[in-house]
């Protein structure tokens, strides 16, 4: 199979794709004849040909993936123009935790919002399949140590967890919770609105920290295994 026809076989199977594909799953197209470092480069190859495009073809977490523009959200959104669902500060500040200081338990989040964190809330973030548990901490109870999917990092166009934006180290507070930058995370999420609108509602949670609402921006997002 020459270069153009392989180039075309992966292009027709992540369009037709309903999500990522990862390195060895595309692998399989050629039955082994291709090694990875060559789908690899055939893959930069595509990205480059799709530069001038309204679709761009990028890697997250779980593989690779067509996507639209993150500069065309405008206008798509005129196709969807419902409200998307709207979360509590509440639910974006123990995401935000869950994502910088992984793995934590439920008390470090309480220890740095400074309150006692809603059990629904965390549940909610593990329906949305955004936190999970991964083991637990040794120590008296052995509480639950939670981190972020790598669906968390698909559903905002992430590769991995270092592409998120750094904290600004220039106004950190005393506080941890003080050093979270949501707007510079809402900034980081193509099509958020829509990605939103796709997950569904977020039953709203208060608590004693902020029951007040914000848009539905997680306020936060290698794909080759």
């Amino acid at each position: 199979m020459n270069t153009t026809d392989a180039r075309c076989v992966l292009e027709t199977a992540l369009i037709c794709a309903t999500q990522p594909l990862a390195l060895r799953e595309l692998g399989v197209l050629f039955d082994g004849e291709l090694s990875p470092d060559t789908i690899k480069q055939l893959l930069a190859d595509l990205a480059l040909q799709w530069t001038q495009r309204g679709v761009e073809l990028v890697q997250v977490a779980s593989g690779w993936r067509f996507q639209s523009r993150a500069e065309l959200s405008p206008y798509l959104d005129r196709l969807h123009p419902e409200k998307p669902p709207r979360y509590t500060r509440a639910v974006l500040e123990t995401l935000a935790i869950v994502a910088y200081r992984q793995p934590v338990t439920r008390g470090d989040m309480e220890d740095i919002r400074g309150v006692t964190i809603n059990s629904l809330l965390l549940k909610q973030l593990e329906d949305r399949g955004w936190v999970e548990v991964i083991g637990h901490r040794e120590t008296v109870g052995r509480p639950a140590l939670f981190a972020t999917t790598r669906q968390f990092l698909d559903d905002l166009g992430l590769a991995s967890l270092d592409r998120l934006p750094p904290l600004d180290g220039n106004n950190m507070q005393a506080s941890a919770l003080d050093r979270l930058d949501f707007e510079a995370l809402s900034a980081t999420l193509p099509d958020r609105e829509a990605l939103a609108a796709a997950a569904g509602p977020v039953t709203e949670v208060a608590d004693a920290a902020d029951d007040t609402a914000v848009p539905a921006t997680p306020a936060l997002p290698d794909a080759d295994a």
